[in-house]
């Protein structure tokens, strides 16, 4: 790490950058992934989300608590004669019903339901912390791609000042008759090539400060020196076995095939028989001073003896339903594979680009040295001068994009591991715990102490 390091500073040095009076208001990487963490609307999006799932299970278990429902009409009679069309009777009568129902037997379908609810919200929070990994690695992305951007723009912009000034000693050579016009022209060609790659750079790092807005929030303005690296297995088999263990996507699916069987057995409880039993209270009263209350209970069991078919198919659908997850299981976990076999290797070579790219730095160094002092002595040319000095210019590019592409191809490995979350990389965020919601609704809360407190956690997730 020490001749990284060192060679970062060799970069900045060349490059004629000082960054003493910047570095202690920079924003970090931890700083960046904290504010969009704290600020996502994907995220924001997708808790939402998860809440409407935990609703899902309040849902289910209030099928297991009687509705109770009240009625109230009032009913006037007009009963006139045709002969005389006076009325004979003219009455009206006022009623007010309460009545109540309850599920007392379904063959288990009610909790099935609500046991299949709770594994949506379990697969659910899986898809929250999937994506949770997406937009930490957004900013990755776009912290690297800003910085490298911004050290090439510094590089190329020191690259056409040296240009500019051998440009200048080429013209004053040719003044004296030391070199030809030639000689000059070169090096005006290569004052107008380093000019076009100093604008490309520039447009590059306007493009990569708008996708790091997108992905933080806010401009990047000064971005200080990336960590070291985050702690890595040594071997890809031992990335491989957490990424199939610890990859949200995996637990998702696992919990989509829970869901999927507990519908099945749900399905199949359809053609079985289901009871009820329901209660009213009425009150009637009419012009006279006779009141009358009545009362009613009742219990009624019945059950499907002919559905054409359409119970049979509910049960086939449900089948298939969990057959496709399973066939998404085995086509996720090839994928996971795949992509973690990539990060890795993305990896690997990231770590022997920038390695070999510190050795070529060194000697194209010393080449581009050495040729200024011959070409005093006369043993090369301007051109061979420009030459070495393309390639060492070259070289610290390719470092620069090497030193950027080894910290995204590791924290694209520690994602997919499962493992680019705040809690694995300790964040200083305001965290957003996804039981906290369902705690409080799991049991199907009323406008009561418990919906008093459903809006306290409301308020505090910031949904008030």
């Amino acid at each position: 790490m020490g001749i990284r390091n060192g060679m970062k500073m060799f970069i900045f040095a060349m490059a004629g950058i000082s960054f003493g009076s910047v570095a202690c208001v920079a924003d970090t990487l931890g700083q960046a992934m904290t504010k969009a963490y704290n600020h996502s609307g994907l995220l924001e999006q997708n808790r939402a989300v998860l809440r409407a799932a935990d609703e899902d299970v309040a849902s289910a278990v209030a099928t297991l608590r009687p509705v109770m429902s009240w009625s109230s009409g009032i009913q006037s009679n007009y009963n006139k004669s045709l002969s005389s069309g006076v009325s004979d009777t003219d009455s009206t009568r006022v009623s007010l019903t309460l009545s109540a129902e309850m599920t007392i037997y379904d063959g288990g379908a009610n909790k099935f339901a609500i046991e299949a609810a709770k594994e949506t919200v379990l697969a659910t929070r899986q898809s929250l912390i999937s994506i949770e990994q997406n937009v930490l690695l957004d900013v990755v992305q776009a912290y690297m791609d800003v910085r490298r951007e911004t050290e090439t723009v510094a590089l190329r912009q020191n690259n056409l000042r040296v240009i500019k000034e051998e440009l200048r000693a080429a013209q004053d050579r040719f003044d004296v008759g030391e070199v030809t016009k030639t000689d000059v022209a070169l090096a005006e060609a290569r004052y107008a090539s380093s000019l076009a790659q100093l604008e490309l750079a520039k447009g590059n790092l306007q493009q990569s400060k708008a996708r790091y807005r997108q992905a933080v929030g806010i401009s990047a303005d000064d971005l200080s020196t990336p960590p070291n690296l985050p702690k890595l297995p040594n071997s890809f088999e031992t990335a491989r076995s957490i990424a199939l263990q610890n990859h949200p996507d995996m637990r998702q699916i696992q919990h989509i095939i829970k869901a999927a069987e507990l519908n099945i057995a749900r399905a199949k409880t359809s053609s079985g028989p289901t009871a009820k039993i329901s209660g009213s209270l009425g009150l009637n009263r009419d012009d006279s001073p006779r009141t009358t209350n009545p009362r009613e209970i009742s219990v009624t069991i019945g059950g499907p003896i002919y559905s054409g078919g359409n119970i049979p198919s509910i049960i086939r659908k449900a089948q298939a339903n969990k057959d496709a997850q399973v066939a998404n299981l085995h086509v996720r976990k090839h994928q996971i594979e795949q992509n973690t076999a990539t990060s890795y290797a993305l990896l690997e070579m990231a770590r022997a680009s920038r390695k070999a790219t510190e050795e070529q730095i060194r000697a194209s160094q010393v080449a581009f040295d050495g040729m200024k002092e011959e070409v005093a002595l006369g043993a090369r040319t301007t051109l061979d001068v420009l030459n070495a000095e393309q390639d060492l210019l070259n070289a610290k590019a390719n470092l620069i994009s090497a030193l950027a592409d080894e910290q995204i191809a590791a924290y694209r490995l520690l994602a997919q591991m499962g493992q680019l979350t705040v809690d694995r990389l300790n964040l200083p965020v305001q965290k957003y715990d996804p039981a906290a919601y369902y705690e409080h609704v799991k049991n199907a809360p009323s406008e009561s102490a418990q919906g008093k407190a459903l809006d306290r956690v409301l308020k505090a997730l910031g949904q008030d």
